[in-house]
């Protein structure tokens, strides 16, 4: 991580293939997304380090994030922390050059590539709203998944106010995990999809599935295997998660209606293409998966 502590803010340097405007673009897609709120080329984002509410004021100057604190700088600790957060929300650690490279000689994605140079997956650092996010989004479309998940983060989530706007966090497993599926149902959630997303809190509150030591596990298999033993969690799900919170770039959700929609187009074709033709495809993009997927996916 490369970073600066000014005391007051904080300045991060991120890799030469970066493009922040291409990043606010995909942050800014839904008018229904609570958890961070893009004003021109500004993302505001709340933090909570340790027990501390801390407001991200984010933009992007001379090549620089810059990190200001609108209600109070936080201690050198903290700065850290917000950092540290700032810089795998942004996937700032992948080096995409041999990304570029593999992508300018593929037909599908090399178009896409130059449209979006220095794109990075925007990701979600906690694993709990990583994997209970997927699960809202399960078999329903894009706008009523945010809009559970609007009602979700109101209903159970901590907020701060900050020019009479309200700025959200994601409630925690620990909080979830004390619901009952009738807590959930009245926002709307199918008695299903909430028996699986407090279940995945009560896992994760008490230490049956932890982001470090997936981190750890090297084979793509074994991590799908230990997400996938979980209720709720589908190959879909899984490798979603593995994608945007575990930054396995093999990552490669085949099934995904968006991909297949988005290869549909960049394709010309009259009908989306099937698994096993998107797995065909996908054999030009080994080792960067996530990174084709996503940048598909950008393309809608």
């Amino acid at each position: 991580m490369n970073w600066s502590d000014c005391e007051t803010y904080i300045e991060l340097f991120p890799p030469k293939e970066f493009n922040f405007s291409e990043c606010l673009q995909f942050l800014n897609r839904s008018p229904l997304e609570i958890l961070h709120r893009v004003k021109g080329e500004t993302v505001y984002k709340l933090l909570q380090v340790q027990d501390v509410l801390l407001l991200c004021k984010i933009s992007f100057l001379d090549g620089r994030f810059v990190v200001e604190f609108p209600t109070a700088p936080p201690y050198t600790v903290a700065r850290k922390q917000v950092a540290k957060y700032i810089w795998e929300w942004f996937d700032m650690d992948q080096d995409l050059e041999e990304f570029y490279q593999l992508a300018t000689q593929d037909d599908i994605l090399r178009d896409l590539v130059q449209k979006y140079a220095g794109l990075r997956i925007m990701c979600i650092p906690d694993l709990f709203e990583v994997l209970s996010w997927a699960i809202m989004g399960q078999q329903i479309n894009l706008t009523f998944a945010y809009t559970l998940k609007k009602r979700f983060v109101e209903q159970y989530g901590e907020y701060l106010s900050f020019e009479e706007e309200p700025y959200w966090l994601y409630p925690s497993a620990e909080t979830i995990a004390e619901l009952s599926v009738e807590d959930l149902r009245t926002l709307q959630f199918t008695n299903r999809k909430a028996a699986y997303i407090i279940e995945l809190a009560k896992t994760l509150a008490s230490g049956g599935l932890v982001k470090e030591e997936l981190l750890e596990i090297q084979d793509d298999d074994l991590i799908r295997k230990a997400l996938t033993s979980k209720r709720g969690i589908g190959p879909w799900t899984a490798d979603y998660a593995m994608m945007k919170c575990l930054h396995r770039t093999t990552a490669f959700p085949v099934a995904d209606v968006g991909l297949h929609n988005a290869l549909k187009n960049q394709l010309g074709l009259d009908r989306k293409p099937t698994i096993e033709e998107t797995k065909a495809m996908g054999e030009n993009w080994k080792g960067w998966e996530a990174y084709a997927t996503f940048y598909l996916w950008h393309s809608l």
